[in-house]
């Protein structure tokens, strides 16, 4: 029998960034706020003295687990979609923090040119660059009038950054904190890039150089420089994340409360307003009712499209008619780059998840696209982020991957190979979307999210060339066999490539074009907001972090404001 629980101002799903700031800023106002994590409590005190590579690296303790809950996946529509029974090109976090927790830190503001893609394409290139295929668009708001809420975001994590980015937008603040050490690594990439015409500059990290306390009051501590980042909670609490800032922040206004171990399955709609959530209690399996003046999805990109589809609200976007906007422009990233090995060790196995030395040159449309057959780029960066025994097996082409040559290979590179890669920018294709699954359900008996997604020419173009530019950096640096990045074929979930997921619930100047509108309210129902990634029309050249942010403190000023006069805030 479904309970129903008392009446609460905002119920979030999901306790990560999202979650967590939406949380802070309302229960600051004065609301009051619920907020259902399906995972368990956690926080640095779990963490320390666990370098456990395996636990965490290998086996994803940090991850959600997929036989419960999964996706199905195929390249196109012709093709049977099949579940993801093991995590592999992307990982889904799960708990306290969600991905926030297990994040490297790399904390990036995406450029002017995302935010009003198609404008400024079109009015560079023509209305032809790309095909019709494509499905570019400018997202709602400009970098202009985001850039607050970057500031805000990085006050509130201590961002540690040069300001050095000479393509970057503009900024109404320096960084909160200095960049992190620039190591012999780093310096010899600076070197390298610079002597090519590239304008290099420290990678902005959320593993903060200094101890800082933030404006609500929160002590975040230095980096060590242990390496143990990325699929890792920081048992120092210096990389920032949700449980040592904004989750305590609004816990200490009394107005906050999470739920554990609780994972919504519906959200309650009645007429043209929703009315709470229902949720399962994964350990006992009881089921609530959770009601609400204002719904906020707040979980991963998967799972607040997946949401809203099962709840039947909004109109399900369906690629042979071109109509619909839910699920569609589901965008990845694409990982350009090269290795190249070298006679002198380094003390790779050091180093932290966002230490690293970045340029824009090769980024957005910094460069000339006329003779080339794609848009945008990807920020090229070498990062000395920690390498670790069991998952870094650096060998030279055509060497077997078992074997006495391949440990030979693997000891002997293990500190004397680097790589340099770019984070290429995704664009949103016809036949690259989210779905419901029409065959496979969860343990609750919820149909399973189903990806429709393979790489396309834009991609492959982009691929090629920033990985030649790549190889060109290393040869540069002294390598003494470079290795570049084979070209792009097929998209396979496996092996894993990068958790920047985006796209599904899309912002949009109008509701034809997209989910949400530019406070991520959503265009048919006015007091349900969809805040995250999935709010991006285009992936860019950067980690996602830094604007997801950025969008949720955009959306809690608007959940704020429909708090006290309701109805559209656009």
């Amino acid at each position: 029998m479904v309970k129903t629980l008392p009446k609460v101002d905002v119920v979030t799903v999901g306790v990560g960034w999202t979650g967590g700031i939406i949380a802070a800023e309302c229960a600051k106002a004065g609301l009051k706020v619920v907020g259902l994590e399906r995972g368990q409590k956690r926080g640095t005190s779990d963490y320390q003295q666990i370098h456990d590579e395996y636990r965490y690296a290998i086996r994803y303790d940090l991850m959600q687990d997929l036989s419960r809950e999964t996706i199905t996946f195929r390249n196109n529509r012709k093709m049977k979609a099949l579940p993801m029974r093991q995590l592999g090109s992307f990982l889904l976090g799960e708990g306290l923090g969600g991905s926030g927790t297990h994040w490297n830190g790399q904390t990036f503001r995406f450029l002017p040119y995302d935010f009003q893609i198609k404008t400024m394409t079109e009015k560079k290139y023509g209305k032809n660059k790309l095909s019709t295929d494509y499905l570019i668009q400018d997202w709602g708001l400009t970098y202009d009038e985001l850039e607050p809420y970057f500031d805000t975001f990085e006050k509130t994590t201590g961002i540690s950054g040069d300001g050095k980015n000479k393509h970057g937008g503009k900024r109404s603040n320096p960084y909160p904190t200095p960049a992190m050490k620039t190591t012999p690594l780093l310096k010899k990439f600076e070197k390298a890039s610079g002597k090519l015409g590239y304008s290099p500059y420290m990678m902005p990290s959320a593993n903060l150089s200094e101890p800082y306390k933030n404006p609500d009051g929160e002590q975040i501590n230095a980096c060590q420089y242990c390496g143990f980042c990325e699929r890792f909670g920081c048992e120092y609490g210096a990389k920032t994340s949700p449980e040592i800032t904004v989750v305590p922040t609004a816990t200490k206004t009394g107005n906050f409360e999470p739920r554990f171990h609780a994972n919504v399955v519906e959200v309650v709609k009645k007429g043209n307003k929703v009315t709470g959530v229902k949720y399962i209690d994964t350990i006992s399996g009881e089921e609530f009712i959770q009601p609400a003046d204002v719904v906020v999805l707040t979980s991963y990109v998967m799972n607040n499209a997946k949401l809203l589809m099962v709840s039947n609200i909004g109109e399900m976007y369906d690629p042979t008619t071109g109509k619909g906007t839910l699920g569609r422009n589901y965008c990845y990233q694409i990982l350009p780059g090269a290795s190249g090995f070298f006679d002198e060790q380094y003390n790779t196995f050091m180093g932290a998840g966002a230490l690293g030395m970045c340029f824009d040159d090769l980024n957005g449309d910094n460069f000339d696209h006329s003779d080339l057959k794609f848009i945008h780029g990807a920020n090229v960066a070498l990062t000395q982020t920690g390498t670790r025994p069991i998952g870094t097996n650096p060998i030279l082409p055509d060497t077997p991957t078992w074997g006495a040559e391949f440990k030979k290979q693997s000891i002997e590179n293990f500190t004397r190979s680097l790589g340099v890669g770019g984070q290429g920018a995704s664009m949103p294709h016809k036949e690259n979307y989210l779905s419901l699954d029409n065959v496979y359900k969860d343990s609750y008996g919820v149909p399973l999210l189903q990806m429709t997604y393979n790489f396309t020419d834009q991609d492959k173009a982009l691929h090629k060339h920033i990985s030649k530019k790549c190889g060109d950096i290393l040869k540069e640096m002294g390598a003494k066999t470079v290795v570049v990045n084979s070209d792009l074929d097929q998209y396979n979930i496996v092996p894993y490539q990068s958790t920047h997921n985006t796209g599904g619930t899309v912002m949009s100047l109008t509701p034809e074009e997209g989910v949400v509108n530019n406070y991520l309210q959503h265009w048919d129902v006015d007091n349900l907001f969809v805040v995250g990634a999935g709010n991006f029309s285009n992936n860019s050249g950067y980690n996602p972090t830094g604007t997801v942010g950025a969008l949720s403190y955009r959306c809690a000023e608007g959940i704020i404001k429909y708090s006290k006069k309701g109805g559209s805030l656009v």
